[in-house]
């Protein structure tokens, strides 16, 4: 679905201009022309909503301008994409997560306490607390 949102905002816009186009033919035609519509205090109204249009106009153009050259260019140089059509970026997350797992067994063993703990022995380590320091 993600190809078709560019499509339904294109849909979204040009029903924009259609609307706000067919409210001015509107007024004008209930006037019979611009200057009567003018005299009967429409002008303004028929101004405001040209205004309107031509926003809604140039923000269509850019839209699609847009979307065709993203919908035509190719995918960063690749020839094509992978077997599903998604595109492979390189990333392997099973060879992220086995060099991860490497890295902290070689670290744990490497790390083996080789005296016992200064607290004691079976006692927990002090946490540090929050505030002042007591004794």
């Amino acid at each position: 679905m993600r190809g078709l949102k560019p499509v339904f905002r294109l849909f979204g816009t040009f029903f924009g201009v259609l609307y706000f186009g067919g409210l001015i033919y509107y007024f004008v035609h209930q006037a019979g022309s611009f200057e009567e519509a003018k005299n009967e205090g429409l002008g303004p109204t028929i101004v405001g909503l040209g205004i309107v249009v031509l926003i809604l106009l140039i923000v269509l153009i850019v839209k699609l301008t847009v979307t065709f050259v993203a919908w035509r260019s190719p995918k960063s140089g690749r020839a094509s994409d992978g077997p599903t059509g998604d595109d492979d970026d390189g990333f392997d997350p099973d060879a992220v997560i086995a060099r991860y797992m490497a890295r902290q067994s070689a670290e744990a063993a490497t790390t083996a306490p080789s005296m016992p703990p200064r607290n004691g022995g079976g006692a927990p380590p002090k946490r540090p607390g929050f505030g002042r320091k007591n004794g």
